[in-house]
């Protein structure tokens, strides 16, 4: 018997198609993606009953199966055997680009491992709608997703976030206070920050101003607090390369010396003011000795 070729291979199984779904407003829906849901056999769905919503505001009747991050890999081995039986899927978040901050991207990696074609369908995507409503000029952007809950873990990740570039945060409702007072801190009350709250719903608010007035507007309103957020974080300041030495010399002396002793050497050492280090120095928290 002749061997199949690899090309012949994948032709004999069905293709995973990645699709964007709206992230608020139902008509914001691609027509490819409209028509991809109508023609596959299966849509795996971070939560079916939000996924139905959509299938149903286009009259899409298709089988529909479960996708999160708690049963992803268990969810994914069934979907493999759906595929390589020649049957094409759709895989879908509950709003915006799956494997975006949401669950999906086990079984993509499953699909390409296993020689199944995966094929995008771009479209909406929380983070690329902020960005393009920030109005931060730049050629890139940090996504970061979702801060930690704790505070003390979360003001560990946002000291690590200070870069001449927008960074771009997901926020719970129950959380965004406490991580807008965190990035204030952090990063001073008067960087620029871009709150987008409830983007492409019917409550849609996207206001850019300064940390220090965040809480203020977040208060100006009742509810204005509730609903799904999208933070984008203006740019830092560039730094240079002696800046970012001096930083990483000051970081390791702190683990054994106190703040001033470690200022003082770490400025003999990078030929930066001590008095510079001894500031980042206190700010860090840091300081082996006492």
């Amino acid at each position: 018997m002749a061997r199949l070729t690899n090309g012949e291979r994948r032709r004999l199984t069905g293709t995973l198609y990645v699709v964007a779904t709206p992230i608020g407003n139902l008509a914001d829906a691609s027509p490819r993606a409209v028509e991809t849901l109508r023609s596959v056999a299966l849509v795996a769905c971070e939560d079916t009953r939000t996924s139905r919503t959509l299938l149903a505001h286009y009259g899409i009747a298709v089988r529909t199966v479960a996708l999160h991050e708690h049963n992803e890999r268990a969810a994914a081995a069934k979907l493999l055997d759906v595929l390589r039986e020649g049957k094409d899927v759709a895989l879908v978040s509950d709003a915006g680009t799956p494997a975006f901050a949401d669950p999906g991207a086990w079984l993509v990696a499953e699909a390409h491992r296993a020689g199944i074609p995966v094929r995008p369908i771009p479209g909406p995507n929380a983070a690329a709608a902020a960005v393009s409503a920030a109005g931060f000029a730049a050629s890139r952007f940090l996504f970061a997703g979702f801060l930690p809950a704790s505070a003390a873990a979360r003001r560990k990740a946002l000291a690590a976030l200070d870069v001449p570039f927008p960074i771009v945060l997901y926020e719970a409702p129950h959380r965004v206070r406490d991580a807008l007072a965190d990035l204030a801190r952090q990063f001073g009350a008067e960087r620029e920050i871009v709150i987008a709250r409830e983007l492409t719903k019917k409550f849609e608010e996207v206001a850019r101003l300064p940390l220090g007035e965040a809480h203020a507007w977040l208060e100006a309103r009742p509810g204005r607090a509730q609903g799904e957020f999208v933070l984008v974080l203006a740019p830092g300041e560039e730094r240079s390369s002696s800046a970012l030495d001096a930083e990483r010399v000051l970081e390791v002396l702190l683990e054994a010396l106190a703040p001033s002793e470690a200022a003082k050497l770490a400025a003999r050492i990078t030929g930066l003011p001590k008095s510079e280090l001894y500031r980042k120095s206190l700010k860090s928290g840091k300081g082996g000795a006492k």
